[in-house]
């Protein structure tokens, strides 16, 4: 039996990079791809761009199952397949029905009458199956199931001459949410949805200029955060950029009255190292915990400190500012490592002979008893999907003997699936759907002494520095703030 090391967790966006000007573009695409690692697990690829014997522009692919580390374990490819100065990449997670071949890996490379052209999209068109019978019904061939071939067939079949006008065109005509990196045989472009659902920013190092998903892949690659990629932007780098040091921009959409920046970036997908959305995430992050603790204090009832402990990785900011809120409310309490973490399963494990699905949990994690024996344990974590892995790490934890176990959540009730780039179950599966929002009935299932969530005030609180009404909270209030076809399939979507 082969179980997915995912957790029971909101299933995580695709990374993107794309590099122009430098002479290791291809090896620095590798280490922003292996620093955007956590958005996306299952395939990566890189394509980059150099001349051919004749001085033509060429594009060299590779890519393939697994992490990056898997799919260019050869450091050779480097200097024999992808040389040029010029390269893009992307991490991938697909939703079900659309990780059965290579070709659905991106990024996708065409070779159309204008040149070369390679694609890497984080997102989900929410017309894409409107448009993909449209051009079907038109003569047009599809190779892959993703909505980010629609893109290239909208570019392709483009009868403007200029490459860029051709793009806009075509972004123009595509709804949902959507960060692009494009390249062209002489250009780096990126664009990104009048929404700004998902995140982008442009980086500079020695020269060159990078645009990627999250600013922890500049670091990696010593590069320095410039700025984001604006919600409906498209900025254009090439040779005349880096003469003159000015990013071309373009704003070609119709203007949305907010943005709605996807929130779950600040609660559970983008590395608390990065900047997005204008934010350092540790930051709001810690804010997050600190409404939580204000909110939705734990006490001991023997007067005896409180432990707080974290589901790792993605929990432990939260869970240092909640204990800190809470010492800072006299409450007495300690940060603790309750819950060990194993880094080193790859992402499926095999169990042979084995079809207890609980030892899935087993498998990751591991309880510090000494921590938690005997004592009231607070258990931060930022979310619960289908509530499986929290039933299960509860009853971990009991194992070690516990006081009391108090379950704390750093974002409200998840109850609507996403058509914005993350792969939530169906509304059914959804255990705040199943209790119909009762959360005592919800503690009861999940066998803890209490649990609270964040309120939906609560987590918009948190969101220093910003207009409460810049994020999409879609997955907890139902409200849609960008319409999607009714017929929309996640099986025929790429994220």
């Amino acid at each position: 039996m082969e179980i997915k090391t995912t957790l029971d967790k909101p299933t995580c966006n695709c990374g993107i990079f794309g590099i122009y000007g430098s002479s290791t573009a291809s090896v620095n695409t590798y280490y922003g791809l292996h620093a955007l690692q956590h958005r996306g697990q299952e395939a990566s690829g890189i394509v980059s761009c150099c001349p051919d014997n004749t001085g033509k522009p060429r594009f060299n692919i590779e890519k393939g199952f697994g992490l990056v580390s898997e799919v260019f374990h050869d450091s050779s490819i480097f200097e024999s397949v992808l040389k040029g100065n010029m390269a893009i990449g992307h991490n991938r997670y697909s939703t079900t029905g659309s990780s059965d071949s290579v070709k659905n890996v991106q990024p996708f490379v065409v070779n159309y009458r204008k040149g070369n052209l390679a694609i890497a999209h984080n997102g989900n068109l929410t017309n894409a199956k409107i448009l993909r019978d449209e051009l079907v019904n038109e003569g047009a061939i599809f190779q892959t199931a993703t909505d980010t071939e629609v893109i290239l067939h909208l570019i392709a079949r483009s009868r403007l001459d200029d490459q860029v006008e051709q793009i806009i065109e075509a972004v123009n005509k595509i709804e949902g949410a959507y960060s692009l990196v494009i390249m062209t045989d002489n250009k780096l472009i990126g664009v990104r949805d009048p929404n700004g659902f998902r995140p982008l920013c442009i980086g500079k190092m020695n020269g060159s200029w990078i645009i990627t998903s999250e600013s922890c892949a500049l670091d990696i690659n010593a590069g320095q955060f410039v700025r984001d990629v604006l919600p409906g932007e498209v900025v254009v780098i090439d040779d005349i950029v880096r003469e003159t040091n000015n990013i071309k921009s373009y704003f070609p959409f119709k203007k949305v009255s907010k943005t709605k920046h996807c929130i779950f970036e600040y609660i559970y997908f983008s590395r608390p190292d990065s900047k997005i959305f204008g934010s350092n995430v540790d930051k709001i992050r810690r804010k997050l915990g600190k409404v939580l603790a204000d909110n939705h204090p734990v006490i001991d009832k023997d007067g005896e400190k409180v432990i707080v402990i974290s589901v790792p990785d993605s929990s432990n900011t939260a869970a240092i500012g909640y204990q800190n809120q809470l010492e800072k409310k006299g409450i007495s309490s300690k940060l603790e490592i309750g819950l060990i973490r194993s880094h080193y399963i790859g992402r499926t494990f095999i169990q042979p002979g084995q079809k207890n699905r609980e030892i899935g949990v087993r498998i990751k994690f591991n309880t510090v008893k000494g921590v938690l024996e005997n004592r009231t344990v607070v258990l931060v974590d930022d979310s619960i999907v289908r509530g499986t892995t929290s039933k299960q790490l509860v009853n971990l934890i009991r194992e070690a003997n516990p006081k009391e176990i108090h379950l704390r959540i750093s974002s409200p009730p998840i109850a609507y699936p996403c058509y914005y780039g993350m792969d939530f179950p169906s509304k059914e599966e959804l255990i705040a759907n199943k209790f119909d929002k009762n959360i005592e009935a919800i503690a009861e299932y999940l066998h803890v002494d209490s649990l609270q969530y964040l309120t939906h005030n609560e987590l918009l609180s948190a969101m220093v520095d910003h207009d409460p009404d810049d994020f999409c909270t879609a997955c907890f209030s139902g409200n849609y703030p960008v319409k999607f076809d009714t017929n929309f399939s996640k099986e025929e979507n790429e994220v």
